[in-house]
Order: C-alpha cells, then sequence, then structure tokens
C-alpha cells in the first residue's frame, strides 16, 4: 500500500497513523496499518469461525475481535478481551465495489467525526498482506481498565427480535420508535435527542440507507444510560440501490409529509423540521442543526478527496451526496 495520508483521520503527508490518531485509535500505543496475517486465508479457518462467534452481529459485513500487542493488530484469543473490531469487505460477490466498503465506512465515520461534531467510535484502516482493506475500530464500551459497560442496542431495548419479527427484525419500525426509547431511558434526554436527530439528518444527506434498530445503542456512563457514540455509519447508495432510510416506516408513519415529500417520495428540510418537533425538540435547536446541512462543506469535499476511495469511486460519492442535498434543499 502507498499510504500519503494517515489511515485513521486523513491528515496530509503520513505513512503510518498520525500522532492524533495514535492517542485516540490505540491509546497512544505506536501502531503499525499493517497486518501480519490475511482475512481471506482465515474466513473459513475454525480460528476465524471462532472469532466471530465472541461477536453478536447480523448482516452479511464480518466483524472480528481484535487487539494491540506490541505495536502490531491481532485477534483476540478466547481468554482475551477485545478492545477492536476488524471488518474486512463483505463476502457477498453481489455488492457492487464491495472491497471499498472498509473505505466507505471510515470516510463517512471521519466526515461525521471532524466535519459535523457527531460523536463517534474511533476508527481507521488497517491492511492485510495483500494490499486488502480491512476498517478497525476502537470498542468504547470497553474501559481502560478492561471493564465492560453496559450497553443495549435500540432493537433490544424495544423488544424487537428474530423470533417475534423475522430475520428482517431490525428494519421494522421508525425513527420515532427510537426517539421514544431515548426519551424513556435517558435522564438527559434533551441532549441526546438533539445528537439522535443531527445522526437521523446526517445519514440521509451522507444516504447511509442502513440506520437499522440495531445501529443505534445506549451505553451505561455512570448511573445513567446515554446515546451511544455513532458506529457503522456508511454511504450505502455507492453498493446498493437502497432506500432513503434503514427503517421500514422511516421518520414516522404519522409524519404530516410536504408537498415535495408527497410528489417525489423523498424528504426535504420541512420534513426533518416536522420530526424534530414531533420528537420534542427546540425549534431552533432543530433549525441550527438544519442549517449545517444546507450545503456540502469544503472539508468534507476535502476528506473525500485524502481517503482511501478509488477515484472513481469519490466522484460517486460526491455526486450522491449532492444530490441529496438538492432535496433536502427543495422548497
Amino acid at each position: 500500500m502507498d499510504i500519503r495520508n494517515c489511515p485513521s483521520l486523513l491528515a496530509q503527508g503520513y505513512e503510518n497513523y498520525c500522532p492524533k490518531a495514535i492517542k485516540r485509535l490505540f491509546d497512544g500505543q505506536k501502531t503499525s496499518p499493517f497486518l501480519d496475517f490475511d482475512i481471506d486465508e482465515f474466513r473459513n479457518g475454525g480460528e476465524i469461525a471462532a472469532a466471530m462467534q465472541r461477536i453478536s452481529v447480523s448482516g452479511v459485513q464480518e466483524k472480528f475481535p481484535a487487539l494491540v500487542r506490541d505495536g502490531r493488530i491481532r485477534l483476540s484469543g478466547d481468554d482475551e478481551r477485545s478492545t477492536h473490531i476488524l471488518k474486512p469487505a463483505p463476502w457477498d460477490p453481489t455488492l457492487q465495489a464491495r472491497k471499498q466498503i472498509p473505505a466507505n465506512e471510515h470516510l463517512t465515520m471521519q466526515i461525521a467525526s471532524q466535519v459535523y461534531g457527531i460523536l463517534t467510535a474511533a476508527n481507521g484502516l488497517c491492511f492485510t498482506p495483500k494490499g486488502q482493506m480491512v476498517y478497525i475500530t476502537k470498542r468504547f464500551d470497553i474501559l481502560a481498565e478492561g471493564e465492560k459497560c453496559p450497553m443495549e442496542d435500540i432493537a433490544s431495548i424495544l423488544g424487537r427480535n428474530e423470533q417475534d419479527g423475522g430475520k428482517m427484525f431490525k428494519y421494522s419500525g421508525c425513527y420515532a420508535d427510537i426517539a421514544a426509547a431515548i426519551r424513556k431511558n435517558v435522564q438527559a434526554w434533551m441532549v441526546d435527542m438533539e445528537r439522535f436527530f443531527d445522526l437521523v439528518v446526517f445519514n440521509y444527506i451522507y444516504a447511509n440507507g442502513d440506520a437499522h434498530l440495531k445501529n443505534f445503542s445506549l451505553i451505561r456512563q455512570g448511573a445513567d444510560y446515554r446515546l451511544a457514540p455513532a458506529y457503522d455509519l456508511l454511504n450505502t447508495s455507492l453498493h446498493v440501490n437502497g432506500d432513503d432510510f434503514g427503517l421500514d416506516d422511516a421518520l414516522s408513519p404519522g409524519l404530516e409529509k410536504s408537498d415535495a415529500y408527497v410528489r417525489s417520495g423523498h424528504p426535504c428540510r420541512q420534513d426533518f423540521a416536522r420530526f424534530a418537533e414531533g420528537i420534542g425538540l427546540l425549534g431552533s435547536r432543530a433549525e441550527k442543526i438544519l442549517d449545517r446541512y444546507m450545503e456540502l462543506p469544503a472539508e468534507a469535499i476535502s476528506l473525500i478527496g485524502r481517503s482511501f476511495l478509488g477515484d472513481k469511486m469519490k466522484r460517486s460519492y460526491l455526486r450522491i451526496v449532492r444530490e441529496r442535498i438538492a432535496r433536502f434543499t427543495r422548497s
């Protein structure tokens, strides 16, 4: 791999993780971005199969528990507490440009964090000996002492499961359901409701059509539960022909749709403003959030250009986001 930008924060002129990324992603431990094993070689082997069973994940993308020792990223053993998660390119050959999915997720997470100030899981890319990209993220549910913080995804909180709702249960519902769960279970719900609303708008603008019930969680901080940092953010339109939202009933089945929404089937800013009012946000606070998505920031364009996506994918990424902003800003 010819690395010219930090494979975590995308800072220019780095052939390795930059110092700020090392501190955030690896707790200050200087770490090589190069794995000494290849995911595909172990994918069907016993070691990988056992590793996968230690993380409960649904969907087509495999996730493997990992940790860092002596500056190297490796898979964690049965008796070890993992501190990171590795996500290689999905195995499904029907996904368009599937080998660039790790770079897509990495870029989308960095835009959310660096451009919009959304609290996200620390993340980056690492590379196999064959040069394949692997997404790496730090587990925010593991404390420095190795203890695990209690955390539940919204699907569990709402009592949704495969046994009752079938294999697609995590897509059943609407974002108003998630808002209700936050209001019921978070003491400082107004603060986290703003964070949640910001994330819903971001997912729409950046074409994350897989923002389902298991991709939102509550985590205990001290005596209270809070909305967990964002994770699994991805511009899914680069790989599949998906919907505007990751939930079957979109924002809310009871939402009074704008004329633009009725005509085109796609929401605009007015619809998100009405959704914000419905989940209890102050109008002025919601408008402040919505104002930030009226145009594509120069910082986002710069990050896309410095990302590890191929040139064609970079152009597609920009085109998709600009199309979403055009929908959003319709009157």
